[in-house]
């Protein structure tokens, strides 16, 4: 980093050494494929950045679409109700033929705008749920491309983080936080990601082996049961495609996280951090589960937008993902709420209503897990919050207690 400069994404340095390592390290970029990039506007400084080292390291062509919030906030203002559900078919099909072209992918995270659809019927806010498509999933699923999404700060992010500084002073936290948890304040830290990684897996590795029937997951204000399928295995940090392309699939990623029986599970989970929908952000969010359905989603803010995206199917209501994350990872000791579910729910352990991770069971388990158009992470773990594996017969057995692994 550049001597006597403060860590922010305004030096020149900073910002080639950040994009190098999401280009190089998380997406593996490997020489003569093509890179998409998933940005939105007020992002276009870290966007170019990532384009030319898209370009130094051998990209053959690098593609970038941009996402207007306020394009969809004029939808959301205007258009007839009836077609706010309603998705080009082009933009799936473009997801599907960057799959068949083998690409690597990048997403930019944390809100540009945020607060921009905060005056604005939370129930129409949950029918148009783009830039989301849910091809993205089905491209996952079959592990296509080599991927990753990254935070990329902005000035109003920045200030809504942290408003009790100055703005200047707000952005300059948030840039040396966002360096922070991507390890790019140490001296290797491809090497640093490496070692974090390897602890992950084997974390991973061991819970798989002990062949829980369910977790159970207790608290304040929770006390929620998800069910796992036979095959259910965990996974961590690290993917690869059926190509072989070894890649980060999140920068950061601190979890473990399995794709659970969607028919099972019963209890109340509270929410231990705020979660950003849609462009609105819910907060002391509290839903009851029975029978593997959400049955109640109350919050103290906007929860009608997350019982939209709830009823969007047939299946959205029921889980697709359990994720567990210990207390050694760098976003959760920062005590920062950053209303950015990317790195909010590696703060933290979560569960997400809607579509599972196919690559998480055997093939005899594929048809059981949840197939929704939707996915929406959000976090209900906290040094406070046990979770425990339990047997066939019920028989407990402590693996995640104060932010330590137990297995």
């Amino acid at each position: 980093m550049s001597s006597g400069t403060r860590a922010a994404f305004d030096d020149p340095e900073i910002l080639e050494r950040f994009a190098d390592l999401v280009v190089k390290t998380a997406a593996n970029l490997q020489p003569g494929q093509l890179l998409s990039i998933g940005s939105e506007i007020g992002k276009e400084t870290v966007t170019r950045a990532l384009a030319a080292a898209g370009y130094r390291h051998g990209a053959k062509f690098v593609d970038v679409s941009y996402f207007d919030l306020h394009v969809k906030r004029a939808r959301l203002q205007y258009a007839a109700d009836d077609t706010l559900d309603y998705v080009p078919p082009w933009y799936g099909e473009r997801i599907l033929e960057l799959g068949k072209a083998r690409a690597a992918r990048i997403g930019l995270t944390g809100p540009a705008h945020p607060g921009l659809l905060s005056d604005l019927d939370p129930a129409r806010i949950g029918r148009d749920q783009l830039p989301a498509v849910r091809e993205t999933g089905k491209v996952v699923n079959e592990r296509t491309t080599n991927w990753t999404a990254v935070p990329c700060p902005t000035r109003p992010w920045a200030e809504l983080v942290h408003p009790e500084l100055d703005p200047e002073d707000a952005w300059v936290k948030l840039c040396e936080e966002i360096l922070h948890v991507c390890r790019l304040d140490t001296e290797d830290p491809i090497a640093a990601w490496s070692a974090r990684a390897e602890t992950l897996v084997g974390a991973a590795g061991r819970v798989t082996e002990r062949r829980f029937d369910a977790l159970r997951f207790v608290g304040p204000g929770t006390d929620l049961t998800v069910g796992l399928l036979p095959t259910s295995k965990f996974l961590a940090a690290r993917f690869e495609t059926v190509d072989g392309i070894v890649h980060l699939p999140n920068l950061p990623s601190e979890e473990v996280f399995t794709s659970p029986d969607p028919t099972r599970a019963e209890g109340v989970v509270r929410a231990t951090k705020p979660l950003v929908l849609g462009g609105s952000i819910i907060r002391g969010l509290e839903v009851e589960f029975r029978g593997g359905r959400a049955v109640r989603i109350d919050a103290e803010e906007n929860a009608e937008v997350l019982r939209s995206y709830a009823a969007r199917d047939e299946h959205a209501d029921r889980l697709g993902e359990a994720a567990l994350v210990d207390g050694d990872g760098r976003i959760g000791a920062l005590d920062t709420v950053f209303f950015d579910t990317l790195l909010d729910e590696n703060a933290a352990s979560h569960i997400a209503l809607g579509h599972a991770y196919e690559m998480c069971v055997d093939e005899a388990d594929v048809p059981k897990v949840n197939d929704s158009t939707i996915h929406v992470d959000f976090m209900i773990g906290s040094p406070e919050v046990r979770v425990l594996g339990l047997d066939a017969t019920g028989t407990e057995t402590p693996v995640l207690v104060d932010g330590a692994w137990q297995v």
